[in-house]
Formats: C-alpha cells, structure tokens, sequence
C-alpha cells in the first residue's frame, strides 16, 4: 500500500468520507494546478490518477457541437439581455427563454471536431490527451493544496448534511456548548445545532456540557455548512419522547390522537388503540406511574394529562377537561363551539390556573369551549378568554397524574 493510498484512508476515517470522493477531490486539485502552470482558461482539464503508482493521465474534454456563427450568435446574446432588462426596468414579466451560447471550454464545433478526431458527430464526448508534466511549480501546488482543502471541507459539509436531514422530526442527545446571544448551542461532535428562543422552554437552564435531548425541526444547507434548528418546545418532542419511553405507542398498538401543550408547564395527550384488551391511559401512565414519570423527568418536570380519546365530541370533551367532571357538553357544530356545564365545585378545576386547562382542552379537541357554571351565577369562561376569570384557579396536572395513577395501580394489582 502507497503512502498516498495511506494518507486517503486517515482521511476518510477522519473526515468520515469515502475513499471515491477524496481521489475525485485529489483529481479535481490536480486538474487546477495543471491549468495553473501548463494548461489555459479555454481547456476542459480531467485528471485520471493512481494512488497506487502515482500516475496521472490529463485530458481536454470536449461535447462537439454543430457549427455556429459565434459573432452572429453572440450579437442575438446581447439583443436578448437588453429586451430582458428593459422588461424588467418597466416591471414586466419577461418569459422569452435564454438562447443558447457557444462554450469554448466545454464545447467544440463539428469541423474542429473532425480535424481532431475522424468520425466525430455532434453529441460525441472528445477526450484529447494533453501532455503529463514531470512537475508542477510551487505556485501550481499551492493552488492545488488550497483546492483540497476546499473540496474536502464541501464534502464533509455534504456528508453531514446528508446524515442529520435524515434525522429531520426525531429526537437526538447533544452536548449544550454556549448561549449565543439568545440561541443555544447543542455540540454532536462534527457539528452544532441551534435552539432558538423560541423552540427552548420557559425558565428551563441550559448548563455548558450537560447532555440533553433535542428536537430536530429542520436542516438546511447554509453558505457555512448545515444550518440544524433543534427544540425542546416542539409538540412532537412530546411524541417522540413516548414512542422512546412506551413500547406500545411505538409499535402502533396505542396511537397518540392528539397533542396540546404549553412547553414547560403542561401538556395533554389524547391516546386510543383499536385492542380491548389494552387499557391506552394504563399503558401510558406504567406500573404505579413508573412510565409517565420518566417522560416528565425527561420534560424538566412538565406535567402530563393522558386523555382518553373519543370520536363522539361529547364524551372526548368531558376527557380533555380532566380532571374536572363535566355535567353536560353542548354543541354547536356549525361555528365549531362547545358549552361545557359544570358544578360550582368544578368550575376552577375545568378552567385551571389562568385559563390553562380550558385552553389545552380547546386546542387538544379543536373546538372552542365556554365552560358554564351550574347554578344562580352561572359564570361563564371561554378558551379565547385572555384574562384569567377564577383568581388562584388551582393546578390541575397534578390531580390529574395522582387519578391516573391510582388508576393504573389497581388495574396492575
């Protein structure tokens, strides 16, 4: 094995490459130093090179085209440009196609074509060998050291552009490097991700080199590599979290209907399944709440409404605001509005603290609810309201993960 073979092969375990891209990077640098020292601007130059031996063969690579008046389709060229820009300084749409231009480097006409090679027809793809030289000059290699470098720096670019896009909608573990003014940094070692403001959680601190698991929302391809939009707020983070924890929601058994969440504070989860002999909310919530424990320690403490979802409207209403016990659910299809009675007892629990309950509730169904209170008052609280209508309403999560999993308790004893 070469020292060159060698030195291919640091690089590809170090850049995690293959072995195909470095020599086509190598070949493309070989090819800028010979038009830096032997070749000139108008020259198609390929290099084919040998790692093993170190022989390089050069070629001039042409696509033979038909004759042309260059002076004549060169002058049609500059008619074309300035219809384009006239059309455009008048703020018309310009739809005339850009005609076609003789290409030098390229391109060769057929007459040329066929005095450099008998039989050649349009289309035909000339390789005209060019002479190897026995050295380059240091300029020469200097350009072909910097075409490298670039190359190879694009196409570990490529190489991880190409890994993470895959990782689009899933959850990856990272390393919190620095705040960077009020983004987040997350390390995974050849690359770093960014969280917004916006996709981080309210209150949640993010300490330097502690691990954590994000969100991916997109990648992208930026002008200084991939751009990584990563969330710890994200709806789906909450999905992508119980398929890890839950091997029932994973394989399809329990399906998530429906999510509503105010990162950082609370969620609802509407889950179903089509097998009766599986409790959806059981399956969920684990033995004595081993299951939704661990999610919400994995939320930073969020709290978590399992809901039984339902297609009859009434009932899957009467769930999403749990823990509150509805009396009666009132629809008005037509403008997409529940009414929700409830005892006077219930009424802070159906609305919750500054509105909460309600609001998860109205998202999670996607109805909007008044929540009306039974009795001589009969006080009334929407999910649009923005003010809060029960000063000191209390927490309803809590309760709610308490019922749950007493609930499951009895069903594993």
């Amino acid at each position: 094995m070469s020292e060159i073979t060698k030195a291919i092969q640091f690089i590809c375990e170090d850049k995690g490459l293959t072995a195909e891209a470095v020599l086509e990077t190598i070949q493309v640098a070989l090819g800028a130093a010979y038009r830096k020292d032997f070749g000139n601007k108008l020259q198609n130059v390929q290099v084919n090179f040998d790692p093993e031996t170190g022989d390089m063969q050069v070629w001039d690579e042409k696509t033979v085209v038909p004759d042309v008046d260059v002076e004549a389709q060169e002058a049609f060229f500059q008619e074309y440009l300035t219809r384009k820009v006239d059309a455009e300084a008048k703020g018309e749409a310009f739809a005339e196609e850009e005609p076609p231009r003789f290409n030098p480097k390229n391109e060769m006409m057929l007459q040329d074509a066929e005095a450099a090679q008998a039989g050649a027809v349009v289309g035909d793809v000339l390789k005209l060998p060019l002479e190897v030289p026995a050295a380059f000059g240091r300029m020469a290699a200097q350009t072909a050291k910097q075409v490298i470098i670039q190359k190879l720096r694009e196409a570990e670019r490529s190489t991880i552009f190409d890994d993470f896009k895959t990782k689009e909608g899933e959850i990856i573990a990272g390393t919190v490097q620095r705040r960077e003014a009020r983004g987040v940094l997350v390390d995974f070692g050849k690359i770093s991700g960014i969280i917004p403001p916006q996709e981080q959680i309210q209150n949640e601190y993010y300490v330097p080199g502690h691990r954590i698991k994000v969100y991916v929302v997109s990648v992208a391809q930026g002008t200084r590599g991939p751009e990584i939009i990563l969330s710890r707020s994200h709806t789906a983070f909450v999905a992508r979290i119980f398929e890890a924890e839950i091997p029932e929601v994973a394989s399809g058994v329990v399906k998530i209907q429906g999510i509503a969440r105010e990162a950082g504070v609370r969620s609802k989860v509407a889950v179903a399944t089509d097998d009766e002999n599986i409790d959806p909310i059981g399956s969920c919530i684990g033995q004595r709440g081993s299951r939704i424990q661990v999610i919400i320690d994995e939320l930073g403490g969020e709290k978590i409404d399992i809901i039984a979802f339902d297609t009859d409207p009434k009932i899957y209403l009467a769930h999403a605001l749990s823990p509150a016990k509805v009396h009666a659910v009132e629809l008005n299809e037509e403008e997409k509005v529940a009414t929700v009675r409830v005892t006077a007892d219930q009424f802070s629990l159906a609305i919750g603290r500054g509105g909460q309950n309600v609001r998860l509730a109205a998202t999670l169904t996607g109805w909007r609810i008044n929540v009306v209170q039974e009795g001589e008052s009969g006080e009334v609280f929407s999910s649009e309201s923005s003010e809060t209508a029960v000063d000191g309403a209390p927490e309803a999560a809590p309760a709610a993960e308490e019922a749950a999993k007493e609930e499951a308790t009895d069903k594993t004893e």
